[in-house]
């Protein structure tokens, strides 16, 4: 049976759900210079390296044990990525007429396009460094619970269901 164009099929669930950022505007061709980096070459291997030089700093510190060290890390880590995915809106950048000036660098990311490798590579990250810090800190309930519940502040900010929501008007910007 031949195909039509009408039964087009393509390779990413995300094609077919795309919802433009600016409609009709020539100033999102441009790309956006605030949220592209995420998908620049090399962008996640330096995410990476920068978690291994911080637990790498934080073990070298007199009196920070081990356990310790994974759990700085994974903490700075989550506190630094949610203030700067999650809690500072707009773009240093003028180039869109202010079409970015009310979302979060998250929401910003691959024209508000949901479950794009990045998107899905910067969710699965802070999971995989929980997994680790929880490990090596051999499973304590003290530190697994402080670890945990910065994972789900980290995560709830990154679901679809929380895209362009700000809970209790916080970050909210005023018309």
């Amino acid at each position: 049976m031949p195909r039509t164009a009408q039964h087009r099929h393509t390779s990413s669930f995300a094609e077919h759900h795309r919802k433009p950022l600016v409609r009709d505007n020539d100033s999102i061709m441009q790309g956006n210079p605030n949220s592209n980096w995420v998908n620049y070459k090399g962008a996640w291997l330096t995410t990476i390296i920068i978690i291994v030089l911080a637990r790498a700093l934080f073990g070298v510190v007199p009196g920070i044990s081990s356990e310790l060290a994974w759990t700085l890390t994974n903490l700075s880590f989550n506190t630094v990525t949610f203030f700067m995915f999650h809690w500072m809106i707009g773009t240093p950048f003028d180039f869109n007429q202010g079409a970015c000036d009310g979302m979060t660098l998250w929401e910003q990311i691959d024209n508000e396009v949901q479950f794009t490798p990045a998107k899905k590579f910067y969710t699965a990250l802070p999971i995989v460094l929980f997994l680790v810090s929880t490990h090596y800190t051999h499973y304590d309930a003290s530190t697994f619970l402080l670890n945990v519940l910065v994972l789900m502040i980290v995560l709830i900010g990154k679901l679809p269901e929380m895209h362009r929501v700000r809970i209790l008007g916080i970050n909210s910007q005023q018309q």
